[in-house]
């Protein structure tokens, strides 16, 4: 893949091999994925569950090692320190801490990248505004609905002023109120120049906000392009299909196909 100066993320023949105690290979979660993320990009990691979006995430993350290939965050290996500080990233659950509020939840993490205190209350303020939990930012998280709590985690992806942020199932368990609520603020991030790369499993997801599309099945690329572009049918998109199952029997949908009659 050819390097471009603009890309925030650039990805080569990434692979993963999860291997048994003996060390014999067991399943090959992700097989020789290339792709690149330019400045200002939504794009989008579709594929059902058991694709390899959550292994590639965590590889680039540094959680995982890949057994080959190469990612690079912002023209350095993601692996450097000072390279993982300029990345925020939301997980698919959300874990916080129910004794603290919003204030002091983002003061903890900043408190983390060894910002001043000053800076760290200005910034809590500013994000929960932004996330819209500003009325609530004095309560304690336990209360919250699934929908402020995922704001609350969005935000602390956020206080480093990412680079780039990646989002793993950002409407995971969520109604479909605070589903719409969590994809505008994404887009509102996006229209700020915001690069993010989100993964999903849900094509509306995608759809709603994403520039572009990568669809991953088996740990593989099968298809990628603009959201206009899968709509029609482009990009050769007629060799992916898209396994539903339907009252107990499977049918096969080409990707266009299935779109379309949602």
């Amino acid at each position: 893949m050819k390097k471009n100066m603009n890309d925030v993320l650039l990805i080569e023949n990434l692979s993963r091999t999860f291997s048994d105690f003996w060390g014999r290979p067991v399943v090959k979660a992700v097989d020789d994925l290339s792709f690149s993320v330019a400045r200002g990009e939504i794009i989008g990691l579709l594929g059902p569950n058991g694709s390899g979006k959550s292994t590639t995430i965590k590889m680039i993350l540094g959680l995982l090692r890949p057994t080959s290939g190469t990612i690079l965050a912002m023209g350095a290996p993601a692996t450097d320190t000072r390279t993982k500080a300029r990345i925020g990233y939301l997980p698919e659950i959300t874990h916080l801490h129910g004794f603290l509020t919003p204030v002091e939840t983002l003061d903890y993490y900043a408190s983390l990248f060894g910002h001043p205190r000053a800076e760290r209350r200005r910034r809590a303020d500013e994000l929960l505004e932004m996330v819209g939990l500003g009325h609530a930012a004095r309560r304690p998280v336990a209360g919250f609905s699934k929908g402020m709590a995922r704001r609350v985690a969005l935000a602390q992806a956020l206080v480093n002023a990412p680079d780039l942020l990646i989002l793993d199932e950002p409407t995971s368990g969520l109604d479909p109120v605070a589903c719409r609520e969590v994809k505008d603020l994404i887009a509102a991030l996006a229209k700020l120049g915001m690069t993010v790369l989100m993964s999903s499993h849900l094509l509306g997801d995608v759809e709603d906000i994403c520039d572009r599309v990568l669809i991953l099945d088996k740990g593989r690329l099968r298809a990628e392009g603009l959201v206009a572009d899968l709509l029609r049918g482009e990009k050769n998109l007629e060799s992916y299909f898209l396994n539903v199952v339907r009252d107990g029997a499977r049918e096969s949908f080409r990707v266009p196909h299935f779109i379309q009659s949602k």
